[in-house]
Formats: structure tokens, sequence, C-alpha cells
């Protein structure tokens, strides 16, 4: 069985006063308080969410 792809990603930014769609997609991505990191399965759909918040979440490279 081939080893699942994964990506980090760190929220950078407040959802504070951002509207409500981009808060939801920072709780969609599993974070909610700054500089917390998750490990997510590396998909089309996990990177269009960041995509749709690069001010809030970025993706981390080792």
């Amino acid at each position: 069985m081939a080893k699942k792809q994964t990506i980090r990603v760190r929220q950078v930014g407040s959802p504070i006063r951002r509207p409500k769609d981009q808060r939801k997609v920072l709780t969609g991505l599993g974070l909610g308080k700054l500089h917390r990191e998750v490990e997510l399965e590396d998909t089309p759909a996990v990177r269009g969410m960041v995509a749709r918040v690069p001010h809030l979440a970025q993706i981390i490279e080792d």
C-alpha cells in the first residue's frame, strides 16, 4: 500500500474581523489559534482551502 502524502499547514493570521466563510475554512483545516500547525493529507481540496486564505494559513515546507 502506498504511503499517503501529507503537508503541514500553519495558521499565521487571526480570524477576528474576517468574513464567516474564511473562518469556516480555518475550522475545516483544523486550525483556530495563531501559530498552530496541523498535518493534513495532500489533496487538491486541502490545497484549495489553503489557497482561499493565504493571509491566514500557509503551507510549511520541510
